[in-house]
């Protein structure tokens, strides 16, 4: 009985197998699953007015400045402002010794007190002299000489006067004031120094810090091509859009400035040419000599087209392309042409149109020919089944 069982088993295990094997060539297999269309997030062009900017770099420079120079000669006897301060224009600054030059102007003063007795002299005796001429007492020289010398003795006051006015103007520039108002630097000497008319070294240096001045540095080649697209009619004019500015450390400056004016001449070794900008400086935030960037709108170009950076390629040989998604919901290639970047797009000059639906995400997935799926960036994805 032992040896019998597993015999009668096997014929069992047999017969489970066939049935299984036959169960199963008798069904057909399954059909191939078809996925669907790839999903691409596209961006659909649409034309408009862009301000076209491009910024430049330059340095910061007072409005006004003046050094301030002694006009005459002197011993320094008193500094009479703080340095590093404000000062306001007729301020004094410096006192400088001016006993010699009130000497001067005390003799020029006498002169006039002499002058001014000689007149009264003169004036007595012309007039007793015309009435004595009247009844022919004194002959007509003797009076004519009388009058000459009134007119003399006036032509002496005149003249003394003159000298006192003469004696009074380097009495008044041994007292040294501001010529404009701002902030004043320190002081290039100290009481009791001596101090020459005309020098070339200046006392000091006053420096008007609101407005502030910003020299640019631009491009004549680039001038020149933006005039042209302004003759075309392909740029407007921004002389009245406010130029922004940015700061040594990247940070936005709270106050935007004006176009001034532009030099008229190239420099020769650089070909580029001075643009000036002048800028509000309340808070004396802008100091001369801080470098700085300022973004400067150049023209407006009308019914503009902008496409994102990220759906823009190039070939080794440099020539920008980009996809699309075309009527048949297929992906196609395109050879476009751009010029700049404004912000985070590229500007279309050729090979794009308004209404193209650019791709932008989704570029890995996808060949030329190949039927996509359109998303429009910025609306809800459906999920994928």
């Amino acid at each position: 009985m032992s040896s019998f069982r597993p015999r009668a088993a096997l014929p069992l295990t047999l017969i489970a197998v066939a049935l299984a094997v036959s169960a199963c060539g008798g069904n057909a297999p399954p059909a191939a699953v078809q996925m669907p269309p790839p999903e691409v997030t596209v961006v659909t062009l649409k034309s408009s007015d862009v301000t076209l900017s491009r910024e430049l770099t330059g340095r910061v420079t007072p409005s006004l400045i003046a050094e301030v120079r002694p006009q005459v000669t002197g011993i320094v006897r008193q500094r009479l402002f703080t340095e590093g301060g404000s000062v306001r224009a007729g301020q004094a600054l410096y006192q400088i010794d001016n006993t010699a030059f009130l000497a001067d102007r005390n003799a020029a003063a006498a002169q006039v007190v002499r002058a001014q007795a000689a007149l009264t002299t003169a004036s007595l005796k012309a007039a007793r002299s015309a009435e004595l001429a009247k009844t022919q007492v004194i002959s007509k020289q003797d009076n004519d000489n009388a009058q000459a010398a009134l007119r003399q003795a006036q032509a002496e006051l005149r003249a003394a006067q003159a000298g006192v006015q003469g004696a009074n103007v380097p009495l008044g520039f041994t007292r040294v004031s501001a010529p404009i108002s701002g902030k004043i630097g320190r002081s290039a000497v100290t009481a009791g120094a001596l101090v020459n008319a005309g020098q070339p070294a200046a006392l000091a240096t006053i420096q008007q810090l609101d407005p502030m001045y910003i020299d640019l540095s631009q491009s004549s080649a680039e001038l020149l091509q933006l005039r042209r697209e302004t003759a075309a009619g392909n740029l407007a004019s921004t002389a009245e859009v406010p130029v922004g500015i940015v700061l040594e450390d990247g940070s936005r400056y709270a106050h935007a400035g004006k176009m001034s004016f532009a030099e008229t001449t190239v420099d020769p070794t650089t070909g580029s040419f001075i643009v000036r900008v002048v800028v509000p400086n309340p808070d004396q935030l802008l100091l001369p000599g801080m470098y700085v960037r300022a973004v400067l709108a150049n023209g407006v170009r009308r019914n503009a087209l902008l496409v994102p950076q990220q759906s823009v390629n190039r070939d080794p040989k440099g020539q920008a392309s980009a996809m699309v998604v075309d009527a048949e919901g297929k992906a196609a290639l395109r050879q476009v042409t751009v010029s700049r970047t404004v912000g985070a797009n590229w500007l279309v000059e050729d090979g794009l149109k308004p209404g193209d639906r650019v791709i932008v995400e989704g570029l890995q997935k996808i060949r030329p020919g190949a039927p996509v799926r359109a998303v429009e960036q910025g609306a809800p994805a459906a999920s994928a089944k």
